[in-house]
């Protein structure tokens, strides 16, 4: 990939975690990663050099397989973030299953306890001697 192509990948790669951001379907803490990934790749993209003085640094021969090992490096620790986001969230869905199933159990218990109050038969005769305008008072 030539020097512009890299460049544009890189932007728009920027524009499109900036969008998500903005829309709400990135939270912050995942779209710094990516910002700071898009704008690294704007660095290497107008300084290509980058890439070789660091492969040299480092002491790997070819500057692409030092981006590639980076990336892969990169993917395992997102996927690691995401993994351990997803325990949390399958423990939090279970507990919340688990206390609605025992309100829902109470609930269902408290209905069959509080059936409706038949009245006596002198109850029910005084009330239809009451006029329904009195019984509101």
């Amino acid at each position: 990939m030539n020097v512009a192509g890299s460049l544009i990948f890189s932007i728009v790669m920027v524009a499109v975690v900036l969008i998500m951001l903005r829309n709400g379907r990135l939270r912050e803490k995942y779209a710094i990663l990516w910002l700071v990934i898009g704008t690294l790749t704007i660095i290497l993209g107008i300084f290509p050099r980058l890439l070789n003085w660091a492969a040299a640094l480092v002491g790997v021969v070819v500057p692409s397989n030092l981006l590639f090992a980076l990336a892969i490096l990169l993917l395992v620790g997102v996927s690691l973030h995401v993994s351990r986001e997803l325990t949390i969230l399958e423990d939090e869905t279970r507990i919340l299953a688990e206390e609605v199933a025992i309100l829902r159990s109470s609930v269902e218990r408290l209905q069959q306890e509080s059936k409706p109050i038949q009245p006596t038969a002198g109850e029910a005769a005084t009330a239809s001697a009451v006029p329904p305008t009195e019984r509101r008072k």
